[in-house]
């Protein structure tokens, strides 16, 4: 079986588990699509805002050195999203009907999902699109006040201007 059928499988399998599921989407942390089952273009958008949820969440995570992320969730007035990691190099979002009562239930059940979907992408390697997690972050960027750098690196020269010999 080739692994895009073994993922489907699985995501096929959530959704007829979990009725409050409306779609989901598997996605590479880079953002860029692999799999969904929901309108094209609302996937194609979901899958990058999943990726830069991820990305915080995880800087997040690693700023706060509280473990490792688990999911990004965004509860609205009638469900929510939920992003959880898949593998190395993925992503697994579920967009809910329903505020989720139960939302751990649906955690527990969707974190099994996304491991061995993620085992699964993982194993068919470069295919994916996407780009590996880092191990770890360097530092952030730290801003340089306008005050401290030189003179000509604060105000851009102007080229004078001319008037044409007539």
């Amino acid at each position: 079986m080739d692994a895009d059928t073994v993922v489907g499988t699985e995501l096929r399998g959530l959704r007829r588990r979990r009725p409050e599921i409306a779609g989901t989407v598997l996605a590479g942390t880079d953002g860029l699509l692999i799999s969904s089952d929901l309108p094209s273009t609302d996937a194609t958008h979901l899958a990058a805002l999943a990726a830069a949820s991820f990305g915080l969440g995880h800087r997040v995570a690693d700023t706060v050195r509280c473990g490792e992320f688990r999911e990004s969730v965004v509860r609205t007035t009638t469900g929510c999203v939920v992003t959880y990691p898949a593998g190395r190099s993925a992503l697994l979002t579920l967009v809910t009907v329903s505020p989720g009562e139960d939302l751990e239930a649906l955690h527990e059940e969707a974190r099994a999902v996304a491991r061995r979907a993620g085992t699964v992408m993982d194993r068919r390697g470069g295919g994916v699109g996407a780009t590996a997690v880092p191990e770890a972050h360097g530092p952030l960027a730290v801003r340089t006040p306008m005050a401290t750098l030189p003179t000509q690196l604060r105000r851009p020269s102007r080229p004078t201007w001319r008037r044409p010999p007539i």
